[in-house]
């Protein structure tokens, strides 16, 4: 955390703030995250190669029998079962969204302690004891659904509430309102925007792409149905690729994503209005935990689920 010079003193607050639980738990999201990510790449990429080789106009033979492009097919589709199998075993997918839960809890029950948010509003007694019994029972919930708890398996777990935490948590209600709203509301503002841009762009990209490769797999098709040409192959690789673009842009859930990024970060304009004009401190705990449930990872899936 870093003081800027001033009558208030106003603080700085980033994720290096946060505790060592946090660390370790965002560390196992991101890596399983990409694990999860890299292995239904490479399952879409195997499975149209699997196709390739039915379409090859020439056969490269070993021996007698022994046909070289198919045994592609077969190595193809062999790395798709191998691939299912240890991501059946490891569950990066799973393991990667519920450390994710995990660590956007850690983070979101941070900053309420830190600002004063509900429950660790300013009349709360004993803050550092809720703070831990409600995180700890957070924690528990998604223990009960397979969360590891990065603790159990590492002695550098550190204390829950950091140096920085109780820094600005003593600080007055101006310094912690105005840390708040640009460390945390503003920044988080900031990444829904960026996210909706990514969001876009790959939407178009993967529209354009499936939409070609099925206006190729046509084209092929009407030359068979007039008799051009003889042969469905080329049909079948056009056919798989497009469906492979299809299920990775689903499981990225470009689409859906866009308009739930948009009203979160329309609700987030909204809450950073109020707490820049017409809020009370009254008001401030209450204000806080509605913006940690609008920025939570729950909220923005209930919204990417319900968009039409």
């Amino acid at each position: 955390m870093t003081a800027i010079p001033g009558p208030l003193q106003s603080m700085v607050f980033r994720n290096a703030d946060l505790p060592a639980l946090f660390h370790h738990t965002d560390e196992i999201a991101v890596a399983r995250q990409r694990e999860a990510v890299n292995t239904t790449r490479i399952q879409l990429i195997l499975l149209v190669t699997g196709t390739v080789p039915a379409a090859l106009p020439w056969q490269a033979e070993l021996g007698d029998s022994f046909q070289l492009a198919d045994a592609a097919a077969v190595l193809a589709y062999l790395g798709v079962l191998i691939t299912s199998y240890l991501s059946a075993r490891r569950k990066a997918k799973s393991h990667w969204q519920l450390n994710r839960s995990a660590a956007e809890f850690i983070k979101s029950m941070c900053w309420r302690y830190s600002v004063h948010g509900s429950p660790f509003d300013t009349s709360t007694q004993h803050p550092e004891a809720v703070f831990a019994n409600r995180l700890e029972e957070g924690l528990q919930e998604l223990r009960k659904v397979g969360w590891a708890d990065p603790r159990d398996l590492t002695a550098d777990s550190g204390g829950l509430i950091t140096e920085s935490m109780r820094e600005l948590r003593e600080k007055a209600f101006t310094v912690r309102k105005e840390t708040y709203v640009r460390d945390r509301l503003i920044e988080q503002r900031s990444w829904y925007r960026r996210r909706q841009e990514v969001s876009r762009r790959a939407t178009l990209v993967w529209s354009t792409t499936i939409a070609a490769l099925t206006a190729l797999a046509l084209v092929f098709a009407l030359l068979r149905t007039f008799s051009v040409t003889q042969s469905f192959a080329v049909t079948g690789v056009l056919s798989a690729a497009a469906a492979a673009c299809l299920a990775w842009s689903e499981m990225r859930r470009h689409h859906p994503l866009i308009s739930a990024h948009s009203l979160v970060e329309q609700d987030l304009e909204a809450m950073q209005v109020a707490m820049e004009t017409t809020l009370t401190e009254r008001q401030w705990p209450g204000a806080v935990f509605e913006t940690e449930r609008i920025v939570s990872p729950q909220h923005t899936d209930w919204l990417a689920r319900h968009q039409m």
